[in-house]
C-alpha cells in the first residue's frame, strides 16, 4: 500500500485560510507567520501538516473555530462559483445568439446571391438567343451576301457568343446547386465513351495551345452509375482547365481504371503549372481566381471547379486533387461500376 497518502479534509479546499483568520481578527500577522514556520518544520520532518492543524497545535485557535472558518469559506466559494457559472451561462447564451444571428444573416446573403445570379443568368439568355440567331442568319447569308472578312468577323462573334452561353449555363447551374435544386438522373453510363467525346470536344483548343491529349482506359472497362450529362460536363471542365494551365508541349490525360472495390477511378492529369499546396482549397471557392489581379493571364468565372466538386458530391463521391507547383495537377474521383 502507498504510504503518506493525505486524508482529504475540508481545509484543503480553502486556499487562503491564513489571510481569512487574520482578517477576522482571530490571530495576528505574527501569529500567522509562526504557524507557517511551524507548518514548514513539520513538513521537513516528513509529517503532513495543514495550516489549520498548525494553528491548533500552537493553541492559536480551537477545532470549533477552525471548522466554523472553513465552513464560512466553503460557503463563500460555492456562492462565487455559482455566480461565475450563471455569468458563464449567460455569456454562452449571448454568444450563441450572436452566432445564430450571424449564421442566419449569412444564409440570407447566400440565398440572395444565388437568386440574383439565377435571375441575371436567365435574363441574359433572351438577348443572347437573339444575338446567336442573327449571327446564324448572317453567316448563312440569309440576309444577304457577306465578304470573307465579314465571315471571319462573324465566326469570331459566334465563338464569343458560344463562350458567353457556356458561362451563363454555368451560372444557372451554380445557382441551382447553391439552392439544393440540382437534379441528378442516375443511369448506366458508358464512361469510356463520355471520356472520348470530351477529348474530341477539347481537341481544337488543345491543338491551338500545343497541348497533347491522351486517353488511358481498358477497352472493356465497366459502365458507371452516373448522370451522363453532368459527368460529361465535368470531364469537359477538367480537360478545359488542364489545357488552360498547361504550357505548349505539355499533355493532359484522362485515365480510367478499376480499383478492385467495384469502383471506377476517373482521373484527369496535366503537366501544367500546378497549384501551391497552401492554396489548394482556394480553387474550389466560387467566383475566386488564384490570380486575382487585373492583368491575370487565365480567364474564367471561377465557378468551374466549385461546380465540379458539387456535382461529384451529389453522386455520393469525393473529388481528390493532387498537385505540386511546376509539376502539374491530378483531379480524380470514383464512381460505382455497373456490371451486366
Amino acid at each position: 500500500m502507498p504510504q503518506n497518502i493525505s486524508k482529504l479534509t475540508p481545509e484543503m479546499l480553502i486556499p487562503r485560510l491564513g489571510e481569512y483568520v487574520v482578517q477576522k481578527g482571530l490571530i495576528s500577522e505574527s501569529d500567522l507567520q509562526k504557524a507557517l514556520d511551524y507548518q514548514q518544520e513539520q513538513i521537513a520532518k516528513g509529517e503532513h501538516c495543514l495550516l489549520g492543524q498548525a494553528l491548533m497545535d500552537l493553541n492559536m485557535i480551537d477545532r470549533d473555530t477552525l471548522d466554523q472558518v472553513v465552513t464560512e469559506q466553503i460557503i463563500k466559494l460555492r456562492s462565487a462559483l455559482q455566480a461565475a457559472n450563471r455569468n458563464l451561462e449567460q455569456r454562452v447564451k449571448e454568444r450563441t445568439a450572436d452566432l445564430n444571428e450571424a449564421l442566419n444573416r449569412l444564409s440570407e446573403l447566400s440565398q440572395m446571391k444565388a437568386n440574383f445570379v439565377a435571375n441575371i443568368s436567365h435574363e441574359l439568355r433572351t438577348p443572347l438567343t437573339h444575338i446567336k440567331g442573327y449571327l446564324e442568319l448572317l453567316v448563312t447569308e440569309s440576309l444577304g451576301k457577306v465578304s470573307e472578312e465579314q465571315r471571319h468577323a462573324l465566326s469570331v462573334s459566334q465563338r464569343a457568343a458560344a463562350k458567353l452561353e457556356g458561362m451563363i449555363e454555368d451560372l444557372i447551374m451554380f445557382s441551382l446547386a447553391s439552392r439544393g435544386e440540382m437534379s441528378m438522373k442516375l443511369e448506366k453510363t458508358d464512361i469510356r465513351r463520355l471520356a472520348s467525346l470530351a477529348l474530341k470536344s477539347a481537341a481544337n483548343k488543345a491543338e491551338e495551345r500545343g497541348v497533347k491529349l491522351q486517353l488511358s482506359s481498358p477497352e472493356d472497362i465497366p459502365a458507371v452509375q452516373a448522370d451522363p450529362e453532368k459527368i460529361g460536363w465535368i470531364l469537359n471542365q477538367l480537360l478545359d482547365n488542364g489545357i488552360k494551365f498547361t504550357p505548349s508541349g505539355g499533355s493532359v490525360a484522362v485515365n480510367l481504371k478499376e480499383d478492385g472495390n467495384n469502383l471506377i477511378q476517373i482521373a484527369v492529369a496535366d503537366t501544367g503549372i500546378g497549384i501551391p499546396q497552401k492554396r489548394l482549397k482556394e480553387i474550389f471557392e466560387p467566383f475566386h481566381q488564384l490570380d486575382g489581379s487585373s492583368t491575370r493571364h487565365y480567364g474564367g468565372t471561377g465557378l468551374g471547379l466549385s461546380l465540379v466538386r458539387q456535382i461529384i458530391e451529389a453522386h455520393g463521391s469525393l473529388l481528390d486533387v493532387q498537385s505540386s507547383e511546376g509539376r502539374g495537377t491530378v483531379f480524380k474521383f470514383p464512381l460505382l461500376a455497373v456490371r451486366d
